[in-house]
């Protein structure tokens, strides 16, 4: 407890730590407020029955919670920064496969700038669309009683205008937490409204436990337990990498010798991050979009998909979530270039000869890697199942594994990381007594 409350007025005495942290807290209270700002046109005392309603589906229960509630709110903010998610996804995987965008990424500082501009141009698209999408939503059941009847004129032109400007508003607020705050930005505004679900969730699972009794609360705290068990096991996945020997030639200019160190190559274990999963989710989604069945058949393609404890969707999601995870990782990884980088630097991994040898070392070390990494994260994907089966209520099973786990605990490594470099920069003890915080290393919007 000591060593916290020291930890804690060291990074307060800090000038730059503290303008940052009060910098995000400030962006995050902004932008939880306009979460809670119906759109025009809508009574916000009507739409308890549908958010509840909204919240129990698959997909947009996803949504909803990516927009920490706003979705089901028909809030101002109800897209929030998942069009530009998707915009940046999209323009990631443009540069990995179309070769004139990986030269202007390659530019430099201004190839990026490129980049960035044309996946804001990419946004707004994305946001016209889904705004479009989420205005035939809101006429559906449920909504469709709560808009008023003087407004409905209006409701079309103004809900598009309002919710792009709102998506552009959180973009904003995340690249502002970007220069000025404390992490990424867009990263953090998707884990506050992630974490934003979690008191509620709690307190669902608390009454729905209370109901029996004695042994319920000792049920509770069983999986609260098994919650923090999982997390450590997530940290391990997500930081866990596996340290490649390189050594350095020496070489002698003037007087002074340079190289000579022996260095390791850091080959992480889930190098795709939680991409895999969200790539497997939008697939397993599209059959409950198309009704291949009787819908209100029990065994209908519709209904298993819909259902994440079903043991087939748990099956096939899984075995999707560890293709992807090779496929995702083979498009960013390359083991060619990293051999040529090694070599460029005079570099060697030892008893391996230079060039392709030394890729062919590479790949074969990541592909033995990946495949635990594959296992563990299908495991993780699937364990909301699992908790939903035994009786855990659908809202606390979510933070049980999947997305929203798996970013909240990346989102949090990276923010701890940088507060610990600010703390060593300045001669002050990091976060924990022995091992350092280690992130993600490599942290972009597309990351999600």
């Amino acid at each position: 407890m000591k060593k916290l409350v020291q930890t804690l007025k060291n990074i307060w005495s800090i000038d730059e730590l503290r303008s940052k942290i009060a910098v995000t807290l400030a962006l995050i209270l902004v932008y939880r407020l306009g979460t809670h700002i119906v759109l025009p046109g809508i009574d916000p005392n009507k739409i308890q029955a549908a958010a509840a309603q909204t919240n129990k589906n698959g997909l947009l229960g996803l949504f909803d919670a990516f927009a920490g509630g706003a979705f089901s709110q028909a809030s101002i903010l109800a897209l929030g920064i998942m069009p530009y998610i998707s915009a940046s996804i999209f323009m990631q995987l443009a540069t990995i496969l179309v070769p004139q965008l990986q030269k202007i990424q390659k530019e430099g500082d201004s190839g990026r700038k490129k980049i960035n501009q044309w996946t804001r141009y990419l946004t707004v698209l994305v946001t016209l669309l889904q705004a479009g999408a989420y205005y035939a939503f809101l006429n559906g059941p449920g909504y469709a009683e709560a808009l008023l009847p003087a407004y409905k004129p209006f409701f079309f032109i103004s809900t598009l205008i309002i919710l792009t400007s709102g998506t552009l508003f959180v973009m904003w607020l995340g690249e502002k937490i970007q220069d000025k705050g404390l992490g990424n930005g867009t990263s953090i505004i998707i884990m506050v409204g992630i974490l934003a679900r979690l008191p509620q969730s709690i307190i669902q699972e608390f009454t729905a436990k209370q109901v029996r009794g004695g042994g319920g609360l000792l049920i509770f705290l069983i999986e609260l337990a098994i919650l923090i068990a999982i997390i450590m096991g997530l940290i391990i996945l997500v930081q866990g990498v596996r340290k490649v020997p390189v050594n350095y030639a020496k070489q002698i200019i003037g007087n002074k010798q340079f190289g000579g160190a022996r260095q390791f190559l850091p080959l992480k274990v889930n190098s795709a991050g939680v991409m895999p999963i969200i790539f497997a989710q939008a697939i397993m989604f599209l059959p409950t979009l198309f009704t291949f069945t009787n819908l209100d058949s029990a065994n209908s393609i519709a209904k298993i998909f819909s259902d994440h404890s079903n043991y087939l969707y748990m099956l096939v999601y899984a075995v999707m979530v560890i293709g992807f995870t090779f496929l995702y990782t083979a498009l960013i990884f390359n083991p060619k270039q990293m051999a040529e980088d090694l070599k460029r630097n005079n570099g060697f991994i030892p008893g391996v000869k230079p060039g392709q040898p030394t890729a062919d070392y590479i790949g074969a070390i990541m592909d033995r890697i990946t495949l635990p990494g594959a296992i563990f994260l299908a495991f993780v994907g699937i364990l909301p199942g699992f908790a939903m089966r035994l009786g855990v209520t659908s809202g606390f099973s979510t933070f049980f594994g999947g997305t929203s786990l798996l970013i909240m605990v990346g989102v949090i490594l990276d923010t701890l990381q940088q507060i610990e470099t600010h703390l060593l920069m300045r001669q002050y003890d990091g976060l924990m007594k022995g091992g350092r915080v280690q992130g993600r290393q490599t942290v972009t919007p597309a990351s999600y």
